[in-house]
């Protein structure tokens, strides 16, 4: 992963290999500011908007198409061009009617996939971690950078919960446990669908890892880290590789 240094600006050349872009197409892009997502993890709204959705055909058209609250990130205008956008936000176009989940392709590069308004109703968002707070409430840190506070701590790392969009309250979680089904977000396995089949814990001081099995019977290992739960019995999201999923499924 490129070091991103302190300055303003990065070399193409030195982005991370999760940017689609292309590395001698220009000499600089634009880096993220600090927010919700690592910035070797997300995108900058700039680069969305003019190098993957083509809104606009340079830096200045760019920032007035943002500037003018034109673009939403999970139901909310944001109006400054480096903000990260990142794994699983919904950028919405409300003028074009467009939305688009952030996911990640199988060279574990992050895309826009598009999709419904109905299911730009709702983002998932994996708990990272939880902890008490005063009042017994239980705080959720999200892996987008957000926190959640909860009544009842039904919930466990890993697990993954469906926020409502742009309420951002929680509709429902899916547990992390066998039989879930997951989205590989690491390794050589990036971008695969499978269905969690064992969770190996490791004693030692090594992370722990997962069996995930895919529809045709082929499985593999994988760090539980990147287990990323998209359903219990069916995914939730829509995406290429679900589709292939569900037709799988329907064949067994």
């Amino acid at each position: 992963m490129a070091k991103m240094g302190s300055r303003k600006h990065l070399k193409r050349f030195k982005a991370p290999k999760s940017w689609p872009i292309h590395p001698k197409e220009d000499t600089w892009t634009v880096k993220p500011a600090p927010g919700p997502h690592a910035i070797e993890d997300s995108l900058s709204l700039l680069i969305v908007i003019r190098d993957i959705l083509g809104l606009a055909d340079n830096a200045r058209e760019s920032k007035r198409v943002i500037n003018t609250g034109n673009v939403l990130i999970d139901g909310r205008a944001k109006k400054d061009y480096k903000f990260p956008v990142g794994f699983m936000d919904i950028v919405s176009i409300p003028k074009t009617e467009e939305n688009y989940r952030i996911l990640l392709d199988t060279k574990g590069r992050l895309t826009l996939h598009p999709v419904s308004a109905e299911d730009a109703g709702f983002k998932l968002a994996k708990i990272i971690n939880k902890s008490t707070i005063k009042g017994g409430k239980t705080q959720l840190n999200l892996h987008d950078g957000r926190n959640v506070l909860v009544d009842e701590d039904n919930y466990s790392a890993y697990d993954v919960v469906s926020l409502s969009i742009p309420e951002q309250e929680i509709n429902d979680v899916y547990k992390f446990e066998e039989g879930a089904i997951v989205l590989v977000t690491g390794g050589k396995h990036t971008g695969e669908i499978g269905k969690v089949k064992e969770v190996i814990v490791d004693e030692s001081s090594k992370p722990n890892t997962v069996v995930i099995e895919k529809a045709n019977n082929d499985t593999f290992l994988t760090l539980k880290d990147y287990a990323f739960v998209i359903g219990k019995d069916e995914p939730v999201i829509d995406l290429l590789e679900v589709n292939q999923w569900i037709q799988w499924m329907k064949l067994l």
